[in-house]
């Protein structure tokens, strides 16, 4: 028996007479606690790195199948919840038009009041009394949409334009987020470290070209933005200005909005009562906004270590001209050049992306 700081090492042999080994060991960069012993078999690197590869994608594939699945089941109990409320609101609200169409001339000062305050909180409460009967069938918790809401639920965008308004909508609404933020949380992180994988992969092969370390850091993060910038922002402005009627500027307001949570609600897909959207629309939607929050969280990440490392290298700076005096008699003390601080920048967000992806 072999023991070595906190490692123990059993030699056996199996009945073919191979050599395995089995043990425990807290320390190391592959190691795990353990309170017990382990049985390793002598295999090779390249079957334990496959097998930590293997081992991964069944855990990432897990996630999104348990993340979808939760958006799945949440959308299918708001619609179960809110529909039939939905349809006596629409009811309510017809009602209310035909009357007024039928008593326009005679209404009082009062009662026209009255009508604008009901005409207001219908609308609020997301049904619009316009058109024919038939667009009073349509409804706004119908699987698409609830799945689009059960998103912005998780997410934390909250436009404000969709809300539960039954009693059981609300409470389930709480503990749907209470356990949904979290998972989304994790799912997005998981997004995020394949985002940063895929650049460390396209680094490597320049690397292997025989590239300058800060023109790869450099052309790295150039490809992480212009790639997010045209798979997230710009096409789906494309989008949304064919099927929401938009214009390009106003997609790019409502995709940045979106993504970066802050949801004010002025601009919302698929709310348009005199449009015609395909099905599954705002359920396709949703998926955008889920990947798109990955990479919008890394952008800012981004963007905060660059803040971080400039307020570093100007506090330096600084420092170094407090001490100018001594440093011009000495002739060795000089302000960090623009060049510099570039590649600082570049090195600083160089470790930042590896961290992400390890």
């Amino acid at each position: 028996m072999n023991a070595s700081g906190s490692s123990l090492s059993l030699p056996v042999k199996d009945p073919s007479g191979n050599q395995i080994w089995e043990g425990f060991s807290c320390l190391g960069e592959a190691s795990q606690e353990c309170e017990g012993f382990t049985i390793a078999t002598s295999l090779s690197p390249c079957s334990v790195a496959l097998k930590a590869m293997c081992s991964g994608k069944l855990q990432t594939a897990l996630l999104v199948a348990g993340y979808f699945v939760y958006l799945l089941v949440g959308a299918a109990v708001f619609q179960a919840l809110e529909r039939t409320a939905e349809k006596q609101e629409k009811m309510a609200a017809a009602q209310m038009k035909e009357a007024f169409l039928q008593n326009f001339t005679q209404l009082t000062v009062p009662e026209m009041e009255q009508l604008m305050k009901n005409l207001i909180e219908a609308i609020q409460n997301g049904v619009y009394p316009v058109g024919n009967e038939s667009q009073f069938e349509e409804s706004n918790w119908d699987f698409s949409n609830s799945f689009f809401f059960a998103g912005t639920v998780v997410s934390t965008i909250g436009y404000g334009t969709l809300h539960p308004k039954t009693a059981g909508g609300q409470i389930f609404c709480v503990f749907f987020a209470l356990f949904g933020i979290p998972l989304n949380i994790v799912f997005l992180h998981r997004v995020g470290k394949m985002l940063s994988l895929l650049c460390k992969k396209l680094g490597k092969f320049l690397y292997e070209k025989g590239m300058r370390k800060k023109k790869i850091t450099f052309l790295t993060l150039l490809f992480f933005l212009a790639t997010g910038i045209l798979v997230f922002l710009c096409l789906p402005s494309v989008f949304f200005q064919i099927t929401e009627g938009w214009s390009y500027s106003e997609g790019i307001y409502f995709a940045f909005i979106t993504l970066s949570t802050i949801g004010f609600g002025d601009y919302v897909v698929g709310k348009q009562s005199d449009r015609k959207y395909f099905s599954y629309y705002r359920v396709l939607v949703a998926i955008w906004i889920l990947f798109g929050l990955a990479w919008i969280a890394l952008l800012f990440n981004l963007l905060t270590t660059v803040l971080e490392d400039t307020e570093k290298i100007i506090v330096k700076d600084l420092q170094q001209i407090g001490k100018a005096g001594d440093g011009m008699k000495n002739g060795c003390s000089r302000l960090t050049t623009v060049p510099e601080m570039q590649g600082q920048l570049l090195e600083n967000m160089a470790q930042q992306q590896g961290l992400q992806s390890a």
